[in-house]
């Protein structure tokens, strides 16, 4: 079930195996002060955690935050068929039949800009993730450029997040860094990352930074330059 975080903030997490990899993938629900919900990133729910989005207001946007946080969107979408699909720039010439997928960019979209503010970090177009900032809850919602994976996890994943750097370590992975074709571009995306005023980050995979995030965001993008 979603789980409350801020006011008109919720995530979910959902497990999920990946190249034979067991790992968790989050959900996170944002409500607008009109009543519309806007969920990132979608993850596998039944018929409980539908009723419980609807008792939460109307389900109005669903996005795809990167080229790889795409698998269930059209499960949401069938879910709130009412509801306008966003994707990452490109995830509709991977994801053909996610019919009527709007792309992202550097530009909010006027209907959100109230709520959200949005950056595409660029220089990494195998990934082309899409960034947010929660004015509200001074929230930064991330997927899988910036991650740590802490607590008790299988071996296969606990060895994964050690290889890639986020073990307990709050980091930009080494699978993102290795993606990464363009460094300038990179930086000025974290430079504008980091002009927001966030006192929190939710990831994609395992960690909500609660403490020092803005700060820990810092450290980790400057793999990139400044």
């Amino acid at each position: 079930m979603l789980i409350q975080i801020a006011p008109n903030l919720w995530h979910m997490t959902c497990p999920l195996t990946t190249a034979g990899l067991p790992l968790t993938s989050r959900m996170t629900v944002v409500r607008f002060a009109s009543g519309k919900l806007w969920i990132h990133s979608p993850v596998r729910f039944g018929a409980a955690v539908r009723e419980q989005l609807a008792r939460l207001g109307d389900v109005a946007w669903i996005v795809a935050p990167n080229k790889a946080h795409h698998m269930f969107a059209g499960h949401c979408q069938r879910a709130f068929p009412q509801a306008a699909l966003y994707g990452a720039p490109g995830l509709a010439d991977k994801r053909p039949d996610l019919a009527g997928m709007r792309a992202l960019g550097d530009t909010v979209e006027p209907a959100w800009a109230d709520e959200l503010d949005q950056v595409w970090f660029h220089g990494q177009p195998f990934v082309n993730e899409v960034v947010w900032f929660h004015k509200a809850s001074a929230t930064l919602i991330a997927t899988d450029l910036l991650q740590c994976w802490g607590g008790k996890l299988d071996w296969r994943a606990a060895l994964y997040a050690r290889v890639t750097g986020v073990r307990h370590h709050f980091d930009v992975p080494r699978t993102v860094r290795l993606v990464t074709r363009d460094r300038g571009q990179a930086a000025a995306s974290a430079r504008a990352v980091l002009r927001w005023p966030f006192t929190r980050v939710i990831t994609g995979h395992n960690a909500i930074l609660d403490q020092g995030a803005h700060a820990a965001v810092a450290r980790a993008l400057a793999r990139f330059g400044r």
